[in-house]
């Protein structure tokens, strides 16, 4: 069985993840945790399940993502995942986090990448790696299919998709990330998004304004 708790940190309001299966070997996706007390939530959290956390995985590299992964990295002494094209996104944070009002951005270096067609494991469980483009160029999902869920970062949201004018973003590839890639997937598939509800795959495809059946670009 997969279990998953979600947490709600920072001022951009960013998802945060834990994942863990019945061996206990958990990974934590895209850490937002910022202030002290946010660190504290997660880590209490993981110390009441007794969770061994065992990776570190980002969907993409932006602000609100990456905030808590020097402080996941230093308290777990788990390997960090990306993909290498978010790479100079992530090198660009340290520049760009006081403009969000982040005055102590913590960088961290990747110890390994994610690529479209591995898997990322842990405990029983298996992740496939999709790379799905568009609001970030490394930006990747992370799909289990057995339990029929998806981390899906900032791509697809409940009724909305990804924001497509920050750097390295690019609508066209947006689009077809979601069309080609995610919904391609089962329609009962949960996505959990970096931001807001949860949804299906099949509720996006039928209702959603952007690229559902009446969208304005289905």
């Amino acid at each position: 069985m997969i279990y998953l708790q979600v947490f709600t940190f920072n001022a951009l309001q960013e998802n945060t993840y834990v994942l863990w299966d019945d061996t206990k070997e958990a990974v934590i996706i895209d850490p937002g945790c910022y202030t002290k007390e946010e660190q504290e939530e997660l880590k209490d959290f993981i110390e009441d399940q007794g969770l061994i956390v065992v990776k570190l995985l980002n969907t993409h590299a932006h602000v609100d993502h990456v905030l808590g992964n020097a402080f996941v990295k230093r308290t777990y002494h788990v390997p960090y995942f990306l993909h290498p094209l978010d790479l100079p996104i992530l090198k660009s944070v340290v520049v760009r986090a006081p403009s969000y009002r982040f005055f102590n951005y913590e960088e961290a270096e990747p110890d390994a990448w994610l690529e479209e067609g591995t898997n990322v494991t842990f405990g029983n469980t298996i992740l496939e790696v999709l790379h799905v483009p568009g609001h970030a160029p490394g930006h990747v999902a992370f799909v289990n299919r057995e339990y029929n869920l998806c981390i899906g970062g900032d791509v697809l949201f409940q009724g909305s998709i990804g924001r497509w004018d920050f750097p390295g973003c690019n609508f066209d590839d947006l689009i077809s990330s979601i069309k080609n890639k995610l919904f391609k997937l089962n329609d009962e598939v949960q996505v959990f998004p970096g931001h807001g509800p949860s949804t299906t795959i099949g509720r996006e495809k039928q209702y959603n304004p952007y690229v559902g059946a009446n969208g304005q670009y289905a």
